[in-house]
């Protein structure tokens, strides 16, 4: 084949297993071989429409079938693929498109307003089934498209994706991972996992995040296994596909394992079949791991970013029980450095930043060479910002950030983004806002506001306000209106006295 991307693996999975059920979703199932069917034929549609090879093509919505069919058709082509985070509100992901540059736009009925909201973007759009839309229909679209053979010259070192990651300067960044970026980091999940080709893989988070459709579900497709997805998360449904499908692998973050652990089936739920769970984007308490382990499940925990497609390191299930809390080790095709400022190696349980080598981690930013140039040290050190240090046995554990990003359910939230944002506001003179600890999230974001009148707004007001802007999970939980906030010689807030203020209060 021409084509050594991701796109050819439908092709590739075809000649293997065309009868082995690939993808389940709300009950009905697609085999390899029509997974390929649909792909060819959505794929010569879209080359149809004028899609070629180096455009970009865009998904927006939750997860479903569509989203993996437009990946491969994409790829097929050698166009680029641009997943959109369907949470987003409209002046958010009009920034994406303009910025990417996409070509078209396929969007679930459920991002309908978010859609008819868009001002500038010229692109072809296609409705998923299910609005009343005057876009083209989805299927109607994908079967226009004949069963002619597509082998485009694709190689490894092209661009597969565009994901973009929060701006801490307020603007997200499009983080490139190319085909070859994809195929190394599936490499190393099936050596650091004992993953099998009657894996049964269930999907509950979305599929734009890179951990959802890299680490699960590229790598279940690649080894020729099932993937079961789930439109949106919800603990019961979960219980109910693991024990109709027998799953054997999943992925949550601590909010969805939270909710499984915390309901009332948890005692009752048959999980024999499931082999490991995997976890990453924050730290899982270890009370809840010891949970899971307690019910005989391995949990696996592991750690890396968007920037490096994602895996930098796992735990591997042998040691899930007697390293539990850490990250783990570098998965094998990853390097990976804990330094000191002056990028000198910290010692054996010394603090340091986290950066990262390896054929998985991304060649830079999207159309931002300030910051792909701020993001590397020595040409290819990509530099994380996060806080880790290393055990004596070499087992990674993540404490801290340097920067100011935090969590919530999952997702990254980037303060400056949010108090950009609320600066936006008439009434606002200063604000900032610091992740704190939540049992549900993870983390969620506490705003620090002064006004430039007192009390001239208030919690409801501004949550309203922002509600306007930006999507819900960046939108703080709390707030406090204070008369000035602290800040160093330089100007810039201190972040520390307002978590030690916060702690003042909670303990008054």
């Amino acid at each position: 084949m021409l084509n050594q991307g991701v796109g050819s693996w439908p092709a590739r999975r075809l000649r293997r297993s065309p009868e082995v059920v690939a993808v389940v979703y709300e009950g009905r199932s697609w085999t390899y071989s029509e997974i390929y069917d649909r792909v060819t034929r959505l794929a010569n549609a879209m080359a149809a429409a004028g899609v070629a090879r180096y455009d970009r093509v865009a998904y927006l919505g939750p997860n479903h079938p569509a989203f993996l069919e437009t990946l491969f058709a994409t790829h097929l082509l050698g166009a680029i693929f641009v997943p959109l985070n369907f949470r987003l509100t409209a002046p958010e992901i009009e920034f994406m498109l303009a910025d990417s540059g996409a070509r078209l736009l396929i969007y679930g009925p459920e991002c309908e307003k978010v859609v008819a909201g868009l001002q500038s973007y010229t692109g072809i759009s296609v409705s998923v089934a299910g609005t009343d839309s005057d876009a083209p229909q989805y299927e109607d679209f994908l079967v226009s498209g004949t069963l002619e053979r597509i082998d485009t010259k694709v190689l490894l070192d092209d661009s597969a994706l565009i994901m973009y990651t929060s701006g801490t300067t307020g603007r997200p960044k499009g983080a490139i991972l190319s085909h070859g970026n994809l195929h190394w980091n599936c490499f190393n999940v099936v050596i650091d996992l004992p993953l099998g080709n009657d894996e049964v893989t269930l999907i509950g988070s979305p599929l734009f995040h890179v951990a959802a459709l890299n680490q699960m579900f590229l790598t279940t497709f690649m080894r020729g296994g099932t993937t079961v997805i789930m439109p949106t998360w919800n603990a019961d449904e979960c219980f109910d596909l693991i024990e109709k499908y027998k799953v054997t692998w999943m992925f949550g973050v601590t909010r969805m394992y939270a909710d499984l652990a915390q309901s009332p089936r948890w005692v009752t739920a048959n999980l024999s079949f499931l082999r490991s769970l995997m976890s990453g984007g924050a730290p899982i308490p270890e009370s809840l791991i010891v949970e899971y382990q307690n019910r005989g499940l391995v949990f696996v925990q592991g750690y890396g970013m968007t920037e490096t497609s994602p895996g930098v390191t796992m735990l591997v299930p042998e040691m899930s029980t007697v390293k539990v809390g850490s990250a783990g080790t570098p998965c094998f095709f990853v390097d990976l450095r804990i330094v000191r400022p002056d990028l000198s190696d910290v010692d054996i349980d010394e603090p340091g930043e986290v950066i990262v080598d390896g054929p998985n981690v991304t060649s830079g930013y999207w159309n931002n060479q300030v910051a792909t140039n701020a993001a590397f040290s020595n040409g290819t050190w990509l530099h994380t910002g996060d806080v880790a240090q290393r055990d004596a046995d070499g087992y990674v554990y993540i404490i801290d950030r340097v920067k100011d990003m935090y969590i919530s359910g999952g997702e990254n939230v980037y303060p400056a983004e949010v108090e950009a944002v609320m600066f936006s506001h008439p009434a606002v003179a200063d604000c900032a806002v610091i992740g704190v600890p939540d049992q549900r999230w993870g983390e969620v974001g506490a705003a620090f506001v002064t006004l430039k009148e007192p009390g001239k707004v208030d919690e409801v007001q501004m949550r309203a306000f922002l509600a306007t802007q930006m999507a819900k999970y960046k939108i703080p939980a709390s707030y406090h209106f204070v008369d000035s906030l602290p800040r160093t010689g330089s100007g810039k807030v201190q972040k520390a006295e307002l978590r030690r203020l916060l702690a003042a209060r909670a303990a008054e």
